[in-house]
């Protein structure tokens, strides 16, 4: 089981982490609207084929659909589509990084809306030694004047806060729901968001057929890096613990630094490795990283999400 849970904590890395490069990729010659409209909707078909699959499917017309709406827009659509802007004119390792700022945020929002999540001191460490990662990061830039980069480090970053508001507003709404039906659901009602916005903007019918590289990206994003990843996500949820689960952030930002580097041939300044590691420690310090690698474990019940 512990070997299992292993391979499925590094395939989840190894699907999420080249996200970063895909879009690199594929924002060159399919704008941003576009591109996560063919994400979404290819991770929707995935998603509901396999929902379908095993017998499941979407909830009937009800509250629970207000929830989805607004997963739908602040974990998939919204944030897809600031990544997708920022990458244009930011490095993928470095979005890499900054989207490893999620729990950063995830755990300031949880102490203002959670009851039993509060800050402890050593949260409150972890989260200073994070935010000082990020103006490591954002700082020399925003010291230079508001350029294109610095506007896609910005959108990257609030791109992280979306993800923190999901996932708190997740863990307050969408518990007890059987697995891949939330996933499912969300990334429907962000196909929906996305459509008329690329119709409106972009006009995608119009737009000259992409280079293969840049096809190729976007069919990976929306295979590998959104419905494959969300099967593997929640199958390893239904046989490990949460503290495990959560092992993945530290995963994500070393593939997307390693690939930026050496696919690309990136290059990151001091302050982006210095920021990098500083980040990294953060989240470390507010999960208890010491304490989870010796004492994570697979759960003997499955917890649905």
């Amino acid at each position: 089981m512990k070997a299992r849970n292993f391979l499925l904590l590094f395939l989840l890395a190894a699907l999420w982490g080249p996200s970063f490069l895909f879009i690199k990729v594929a924002v060159e010659e399919i704008p941003p609207f576009t591109l996560v409209l063919g994400r979404v909707s290819i991770g929707a078909l995935l998603l509901l084929m396999v929902l379908r699959w095993r017998g499941g499917g979407l909830p009937p017309p009800g509250p629970v659909w207000r929830h989805l709406a607004f997963l739908g827009l602040m974990h998939n659509a919204l944030p897809f589509v600031l990544f997708s802007w920022g990458e244009q004119y930011v490095e993928s390792a470095l979005a890499s990084i900054l989207n490893g700022t999620t729990p950063i945020f995830t755990i300031l929002l949880a102490h203002a809306l959670v009851s039993d999540d509060r800050l402890t001191p050593a949260k409150l460490v972890g989260v200073a030694i994070g935010f000082g990662g990020l103006l490591l990061l954002i700082g020399p830039a925003l010291l230079g004047g508001f350029v294109a980069s610095t506007w896609g480090m910005l959108a990257l970053t609030a791109a992280a806060v979306c993800y923190g508001v999901a996932l708190v507003y997740a863990r307050l709404h969408m518990r007890g729901l059987p697995p891949l039906v939330a996933p499912a659901g969300q990334m429907l009602v962000a196909t929906l968001i996305m459509l008329p916005l690329a119709l409106l903007f972009e006009r995608p019918l119009t737009l000259p057929f992409p280079a293969l590289p840049a096809l190729a990206s976007l069919l990976a994003l929306g295979i590998f890096g959104t419905g494959l990843a969300f099967i593997v996500y929640y199958r390893l949820v239904e046989t490990a613990d949460a503290s495990y689960v959560s092992l993945v952030t530290y995963l994500i930002p070393i593939f997307g630094v390693i690939l930026g580097v050496l696919v690309l041939g990136e290059q990151l300044s001091w302050n982006a490795y210095a920021g990098f590691a500083l980040v990294l420690l953060g989240v470390m310090v507010v999960n208890d990283f010491l304490r989870l690698a010796r004492k994570v474990r697979p759960r003997p019940s499955i917890e649905h999400r």
